[in-house]
């Protein structure tokens, strides 16, 4: 038997190292299909026959006050922290883990380089909300409203930067690190971090929850964590 699983397109990569360590560990096995997390959040509470539902935080819980996953089998995965990306150059390597650090040394840089872009990418997931609303907050919206660029759900904000539509990106590292036409400066200086955490829950309308929550207990062992960092993610 195989479980499905269902999550947001942040999580692609390492979910389906995870999967593939669960099996060869001998927990149940899962087929995971990551979307853009709108889509994700709307199949469950839809009722689609899932076992696992891996979202933001904020998500997860929405859909288990709604009924449509099971609130005692919420459980933290992993840490994502948002980069700052642009295109890359002739000399630059696509999608390399950037060095260490924040690519920006305090806010007030992170400002300077959003007044000095001309087209702005960001995600329509929780790391583009956090960033709309932190301009808000700094009362750039009316000079920044015109240059910001959400992308397509389930479209990464790498492919606009690769094809150059944005000169500056946003978006959760582990969706910039390893893509073409990319350069990643870093992630968020502290000051302004942008950090989401994604949660695993079991769906109620899992036709084998028993395994399901055993499979959720494997993501979030100490034997996946280095499986995590190695895919740009932080224990929670």
């Amino acid at each position: 038997m195989t479980l499905s699983g269902i999550s947001s397109m942040a999580t692609k990569g390492v979910l389906a190292a995870l999967a593939d360590a669960a099996a060869s560990a001998g927990a149940p096995t899962i087929a995971f299909e990551s979307v853009g997390g709108v889509l994700a959040a709307d199949r469950v509470a839809a009722g689609e026959a899932l076992d696992v539902v891996v979202l933001a935080s904020g998500a997860i819980d929405r859909l288990a006050d709604d009924g449509h996953v099971d609130p005692a089998t919420r459980t933290p995965l992993v840490l994502s922290q948002v980069a700052a990306a642009v295109p890359a150059g002739d000399d630059a390597a696509d999608g390399a883990t950037p060095p260490p650090g924040p690519a920006f040394a305090h806010a007030s840089e992170l400002r300077a380089a959003l007044r000095a872009a001309s087209r702005i990418g960001y995600s329509t997931g929780p790391s583009g909300t956090a960033l709309v609303r932190m301009i808000e907050g700094w009362g750039l919206s009316d000079e920044q409203s015109d240059r910001l660029v959400q992308a397509r759900p389930g479209v990464p904000v790498a492919a606009s930067l690769a094809a150059a539509e944005v000169d500056l990106g946003f978006q959760q590292l582990s969706e910039l690190v390893g893509q073409p036409g990319v350069r990643i400066l870093g992630v968020l200086p502290d000051d302004c971090a942008i950090e989401t955490v994604f949660t695993a829950a079991v769906a109620t309308a899992s036709g084998s929850p028993r395994q399901a929550a055993e499979l959720i207990a494997f993501l979030a062992s100490a034997e996946a964590s280095g499986i995590k960092a190695e895919h740009a993610f932080r224990t929670p």
